[in-house]
């Protein structure tokens, strides 16, 4: 009998002597081609979709040449933009974490030798000092990936499927074979808008004719037979399933595309609504909703005329982003509260916001007056601060 020995972390075993490679990048392989079944499902589908709309129907049944032109055009429009957003959805890359959010070298080698979490959190905590993060985990720690050893920003979460940190991450499309997150989070929404306009135009134009397929009369006898009586061939077959494909699907995106626009709306992710985001001062499920108005903003950018075009124009970097400022953030840099006989509170700044957040905002600004009392040691004296946040 040999002896198995772990020679690297490549997956490398050594039996008898020779070094043999484990066949964990095999089956790494076999699960990527495995996941493209059900995008290959879904072209597919709409490939008989097409040719059955435009070739069975349009061509061999509908008999009026004008409601074949008009059905054509905006068949057309629905299929080219559905596609469009679709393949958008599926080859854009992911956004991961930039080079300021991983450690140094030195820090990096340090935290790998520690085994004390409390030791490597010391570590974190420095390395992350200078970096624009207002999000913990639940004990209040920073948000560090083992796999990927980098810094989490706000709204990044790893990807088992993937195998990477993904920039405000939604959730893992097997549909698509991709990961929605910051970069194309605008494109699902519009292939979600554009497949349910599909689905509902085919649906629309097909139900009149899957009637009369439907209710075929099969008389041989042309005095009994209705007037309008379609030919009974084989495009039966085909306007009878698109029908009950294009309803089925209908049902089951719909449902889907009105919770992820409830989801934009609040400007929470799928799973910031499932498990709220920690912030230095406590868990909030609105802490990043600015008003509907400036969440739909944020994922179609400024421009109105861009928004139902699947071309990137989401507003930051996906690396930061603005929080609601409810609260006294106790990290940030503070103010003494003793009284001083030469300072007064006009003469205390307040923390500047980031350029996403400042961009991200907009101009309005709200003035809210948070009184607050905080007693000295000797319960004897009070003293009232008045701050103006943004809301």
């Amino acid at each position: 009998m040999g002896v198995w020995y772990v020679t690297s972390r490549k997956h490398s075993l050594r039996f008898g002597g020779r070094v043999k490679m484990a066949p964990t990048h095999v089956l790494r392989c076999c699960q990527r081609g495995l996941a493209w079944i059900p995008v290959i499902f879904i072209a597919l589908v709409v490939c008989w979709s097409y040719y059955a709309y435009v070739v069975e129907l349009c061509i061999f049944t509908i008999p009026s040449i004008a409601e074949k032109i008009i059905y054509m055009v905006f068949f057309h429009l629905s299929f080219v933009m559905f596609v469009w957003s679709y393949w958008k959805t599926i080859f854009t890359r992911p956004a991961n974490p930039s080079k300021e959010f991983c450690l140094p070298k030195a820090e990096k080698e340090q935290y790998v030798k520690e085994e004390r979490p409390e030791s490597q959190q010391e570590i974190l905590w420095r390395a992350a000092a200078n970096l624009p993060l207002y999000t913990r985990t639940g004990a209040g720690a920073i948000r560090y990936c083992d796999r990927c050893q980098v810094i989490k920003p706000d709204r990044c979460h790893h990807c088992s499927a993937c195998d990477m940190c993904v920039l405000k991450m939604d959730h893992h499309c097997p549909w698509v074979n991709n990961c929605v997150g910051f970069s194309n989070y605008k494109f699902f929404i519009l292939f979600l808008c554009y497949s349910l306009v599909y689905c509902l135009f085919i649906a629309a134009t097909v139900l009149q004719y899957f009637i009369k397929f439907w209710t075929l009369c099969r008389r041989k006898s042309a005095e009994n037979c209705p007037k309008n009586e379609l030919p009974d061939t084989h495009a039966k077959f085909h306007v009878l399933f698109l029908f009950f494909v294009a309803a089925m699907f209908c049902i089951s995106i719909l449902s889907l595309f009105s919770y992820h626009l409830w989801l934009v709306g609040k400007n929470r992710s799928t799973i910031e609504a499932f498990r709220a985001p920690v912030f230095r001062t406590g868990s909030d499920k609105n802490g990043f909703s600015l008003g509907f108005g400036k969440n739909i903003a944020q994922v179609f950018g400024d421009e109105r005329k861009f928004w139902l075009l699947p071309i990137f124009t989401s507003q930051g970097d996906g690396l930061t982003f603005p929080s609601r400022l409810v609260n006294i953030d106790p990290e940030q840099p503070t103010v003494s509260l003793q009284p001083e006989a030469n300072k007064s509170i006009e003469d205390v700044p307040a923390s500047p916001l980031s350029e996403s957040q400042n961009h991200l905002l907009g101009n309005e600004q709200h003035a809210n007056n948070v009184t607050e009392h905080l007693e000295n040691d000797t319960g004897s004296e009070t003293i009232t601060i008045i701050m103006e946040r943004e809301s």
